[in-house]
């Protein structure tokens, strides 16, 4: 588990309490991370941008996940700084994504700024943070743009929420 830090963004560990976001989604409307508490560990996943080749794997790689998710009482949410209306297409070229794909366009990269992986050009940066039913961070995992997160981790990461009596 790892800190993240960048220049004129947040830092964030594991332990802190996570910050509320509400967006817009591609397929159900107006999401907020408030409303999981209490019913469901909440896994955030930030990615670059949909349309991108490393995208179109990570963000589909969650699909046969879900059931072992699920499992663990978690929503996988997809965070990019892209538009509803790019996100709705994308995921519709991509067979469909059963799960949110949040919009941090406007304020652009609001969200991803308060996580502390708004990158300096301007798109979020490959994160994962799984935050338990209580809104506190539990995991995080930052890549290279060109890599993709462990699920594996995420998984033990899980584990170890649901052992703790959280999930």
């Amino acid at each position: 588990m790892i800190a993240i830090s960048t220049n004129e963004n947040a830092v964030l560990q594991p332990g802190d309490k996570a910050p509320d976001i509400t967006l817009q989604t591609h397929s159900d409307g107006e999401h907020n991370l408030a409303w999981y508490r209490g019913r469901k560990n909440v896994i955030l996943a930030f990615y670059p941008a949909d349309w991108t080749p490393v995208c179109a794997t990570q963000i589909p790689g969650f699909v046969p996940l879900l059931e072992t998710f699920e499992t663990y009482d978690a929503q996988v949410i997809g965070i990019s700084v892209d538009s509803v209306f790019c996100h709705t297409a994308w995921a519709k070229s991509l067979g469909g994504i059963p799960f949110p794909l949040m919009s941090d366009y406007y304020p652009h990269g609001e969200v991803a700024r308060k996580y502390g992986v708004l990158s300096s050009r301007g798109y979020a940066e490959r994160s994962v943070f799984l935050i338990d039913k209580s809104g506190v961070i539990r995991y995080i995992e930052k890549v290279k743009p060109a890599d993709l997160p462990d699920n594996d981790k995420l998984i033990a990461a899980l584990k170890e929420v649901a052992g703790n009596g959280t999930a």
